[in-house]
Parts: C-alpha cells; structure tokens; sequence
C-alpha cells in the first residue's frame, strides 16, 4: 500500500538528565523503548535529535558570576568598559551582566534601539518617526531616551529592560550609565576597553571597534572559554549560549558535540541495525511576525550533527513543475510525469528554475528548527526528537 504520510515528528520523553549521567546511552534507550512501544517501522536516514541542554547539564558545564566576574577582571584592568549591544533577556544575558558588572568598577552600557540584534523591542520602530530621531545616526543618553519614548515595557514580559539592566549592574556595587546607539564606535567617546555581546554580527563588531581605535575589545565568545577557578567553559563560544539555571550561575553551551552524536549514531546501529543520523540542537533559526524576535540566541543552531546531515536541500518545486512543464497533465499521467522528473533530477539542482522557491538553508539548521518547534521550551519533556521521512520525496 502507499504510504499517506511524509515527514513525521515525535517528540520523545525522557527522564530528568542530572549531571554524570551517560547521555549517549539514556538517548540510545529512549528512542528504542519509543520504537518499541509505538510499533514504529525504522525507515532509510532517520533522524534523532538531542537538545543542547540536557547534554551540557549531563557535562555539568555550569559557571558562576564570580567565575564571569574574575575573567572579566583579567581581560579588563582598567575597570571602565563599554558593553555594547546586548541582548534584552533575563534567561540569556541578566545573570551573565551580574558577573561583568562584579568585574568592574563601571560600565557605560549601549543599547541599539528600536531593538535588540534578535528583535526583543525595547519600543515600537514607528515611535521613531513620530519623534524625528535617525537610529542609525542618533545617539541618545538615557535622559534623552526617557524624554523621548518614556518607560515603555515589554508587551511579553512586562519589562523595563533599561531600568532592569540598569538596576542589575547597580546593585553589584558597580557604576553605571545607558546611552542609546546602533553605531558600534559611539562607545569610544566613553571608553576605549569594549566588550560585544552581539551574537551573529560579533565579528564584524569587533573589527570595526578596532579599526576606530579601540584598545582593548572582547566578545561574549571570549569569556569562559577555559575553566575559572573550576567552572564550566566552551572553548568555541564562551558565554554565548549561556541560559539562566539560578539566581547566580549560567548552563553554558555544551562541549565535545561532535563525539557525543557520533556515539550516538553507533550506539543506535549496535541497538536496530540500522544506520541514523543524529544531532545537537539549541534555538532554531525562525522569526516570530508578531512579536518580532528571531529565535536565534545561539550562535548555532546546531553545533554537532553526523556527517548525513551535511549540506542543504536538494529539491524540486512540485507546484512549479505542476504548472509549467506538465500543464497539460492531470491524474496518474501527471504523478507519473513528476516521479519521473525527480528520479532524473541533478545532484546539484541550484541555479535551476524547478527549484526556485525550495529553501536554501543548511539541514541541520532547518532540522533543528523543526526539533525547536515540536520539543519547545518549557514543561513538555521532550528533550529527544525522532525524526522519520524528512529525506523522502514524493516517489518514495
């Protein structure tokens, strides 16, 4: 009989995932009790899928604000740093600005307006014209700001994110001042010592700072990335990544991806026979249109995955084959037109009109954002995800 369905996604539960745990083994059990019990027929290049969390709370990969505190302290001697373009999130940056306003004795902090780099707001971008102010010249000192757009809050989280950043960096004993620039050397009229926290455009940041003259600049990406008096680190990105566990202490991005999936995949083989293809995902890569936020706070959003998921789409448009080439074709002639165009597609079909319109994005980000979206953020306890067909095409 044909097969009515293509892609299908499960969510798969497991159990609450404690430090030292072996997370391979866990995963490998989890996704064979799951086939087992739901009956479910292994097909060619399945997917498992693991969430970066559970993987670095099994790595015990945690660092305190006095761990943040004491590397900001060595990479910046001076005491006075510009932190410049933060993210607006009390889960991704409020306990990291805890440890770096312990670092130091003040920071000039620099917020973009309208938004953050993923499109937190700290007010609507049409205030912009009502008050005649250029982001992308303007730059506003915080009592200008407050004359301007006032205290606006957060329409999700009923925040003041500048009252908040401000009265966090305060109450760590630190000095603080909030101006209002998307100009990366706005903050050199005010120190020369800069740390980015920007995620996506960090290198760019950098480079820019330096080239204005800069003396000493740092990114998110450089802190924590060897152990502080013990803590966790990631020698990849640092700090980015980082998500609220407590009051005083980040769970950090996990580290030794690569390793981890590869044992995954042969643990799997050893248990079914059969050859998947696995991956650590974090955030997926999606807009919200109503909100504005992109997803996106990783600085990836996979940073391991087996070698099958390498590359991008290799796919034709139905819909454009359906009314162009086949026109004229309806029913089984037109079925069997199709099948026989995609069993003769090129292995490389970019460039080709037939497949304009498919989406032209890296498999692991596109999976992970499918993994984002079905396992969620909150009480679901679905940290494994269980993919099946996502390679098929309409002849399978």
């Amino acid at each position: 009989m044909e097969r009515t369905t293509g892609t299908v996604v499960r969510g798969v539960r497991a159990p609450i995932i404690r430090e030292g745990d072996d997370l391979a083994r866990i995963v490998t059990d989890c996704i064979v009790n799951c086939i087992e019990q739901e009956q479910i027929t292994i097909g060619e290049k399945d997917v498992v899928a693991v969430t970066e969390s559970i993987l670095a709370r099994a790595q015990g990969n945690y660092a305190g604000v006095d761990a943040i505190a004491a590397d900001v302290a060595a990479k910046f001697p001076s005491g006075h740093i510009g932190v410049i373009f933060p993210i607006l999130s009390r889960n991704r940056f409020a306990i990291c600005l805890r440890g770096i306003a312990k670092g130091v004795k003040k920071i000039t902090l620099m917020l973009s307006y309208p938004s953050d780099e993923v499109g937190n707001h700290l007010f609507d971008v049409d205030l912009l014209d009502e008050k005649g102010v250029d982001p992308y010249t303007d730059v506003l000192t915080e009592a200008r700001y407050r004359e301007l757009f006032g205290h606006i809050l957060h329409p999700f989280t009923g925040v003041d994110y500048v009252d908040y950043y401000k009265t966090l960096i305060t109450g760590c004993g630190c000095e603080c001042e909030i101006i209002f620039a998307n100009k990366a050397d706005a903050i050199l009229d005010y120190t020369k010592d800069v740390l980015c926290c920007d995620i996506h455009t960090r290198a760019r940041t950098k480079r820019l700072l330096k080239k204005a003259g800069a003396e000493t600049v740092f990114g998110m990406d450089d802190l924590l990335t060897a152990p502080v008096n013990g803590s966790g680190y990631n020698d990849f990105c640092g700090l980015l990544g980082s998500n609220k566990a407590t009051e005083d202490t980040v769970k950090l991005f996990p580290n030794n991806c690569q390793p981890f999936v590869e044992r995954v995949q042969a643990l799997l083989k050893e248990r079914t026979g059969h050859q998947m293809e696995v991956m650590v995902y974090g955030d997926g890569a999606f807009k919200d249109p109503v909100g504005k936020i992109w997803e996106l706070a990783d600085p990836v959003v996979s940073p391991g995955y087996t070698s099958g998921l390498e590359g991008t789409p290799n796919e034709l448009k139905l819909k454009y084959l359906a009314d162009n080439e086949f026109a004229d074709l309806s029913g089984e002639e037109l079925k069997k037109a199709i099948s026989e165009k995609i069993h003769e597609k090129d292995g490389n079909l970019k460039g080709q009109m037939a497949s304009e319109g498919t989406t032209p994005r890296h498999l692991p980000d596109l999976i992970g954002s499918l993994c984002d979206l079905c396992s969620g953020s909150g009480d679901k306890g679905t940290p494994i995800v269980y993919i099946q067909g996502y390679f098929d095409n309409y002849t399978k």
